[in-house]
């Protein structure tokens, strides 16, 4: 099968994508197993299948899209770098929260959080920009684009559980960009 890479990428976004719902399970089954159902749905299902996707459309044979010379090159590698510096700073803020969310989590709104809500999928879309650049292939660009798709949704969803589990959350939205951070500090 030429685009097999597809089936772990979409399986792997549906499975993430139903890990934001950590209220809901925690009022269906109790605190305990929702939280770990959200676990096992992002980290020990959802992640890795859609990495392993990502990764099969990176090996699978495609259509160059484009040279890329030296310079371009290395301007990947630095968006891949700042992605992974920012997911690694917003993970350090959350600690546990980020792999195991819970009904009595708090609202974190310093270091990356202050500046945006969403840093750790800023970084992904990061990442994905920079694999298309180090990797212009069709299947590369067609599985980074389900990414962006995926990685915008999760958010949109986190948020929705966000509000139910923390009330201060909605104010938070309307002060903090969701992606890319404010230039200017507005009145």
């Amino acid at each position: 099968m030429p685009n097999s890479w597809l089936i772990p990428l979409l399986l792997g976004f549906g499975i993430n994508a139903a890990s934001a719902f950590t209220t809901v399970y925690s009022r269906w089954w109790g605190e305990r197993v929702g939280r770990l159902a959200t676990v096992l749905l992002r980290n020990v299902l959802g992640i890795p299948v859609w990495v392993l996707g990502l990764l099969l459309a990176v090996g699978a044979p495609s259509r160059i899209l484009f040279t890329t010379p030296v310079v371009v090159r290395i301007a990947g590698w630095a968006l891949m770098s700042l992605g992974a510096l920012l997911q690694i700073l917003a993970l350090a803020v959350l600690r546990h929260k980020a792999a195991a969310p819970s009904i009595h989590d708090t609202l974190v709104q310093r270091g990356p959080y202050g500046w945006m809500r969403h840093p750790i999928y800023a970084g992904v879309l990061l990442e994905f920009a920079a694999i298309v650049i180090l990797q212009p292939r069709l299947a590369v660009l067609i599985a980074c684009l389900l990414g962006v798709g995926w990685a915008v949704l999760q958010a949109r969803l986190e948020e929705v559980d966000l509000v139910q589990r923390l009330p201060e959350y909605r104010d938070y939205m309307a002060r903090v960009p969701s992606f890319l951070p404010r230039t200017a500090r507005t009145a």
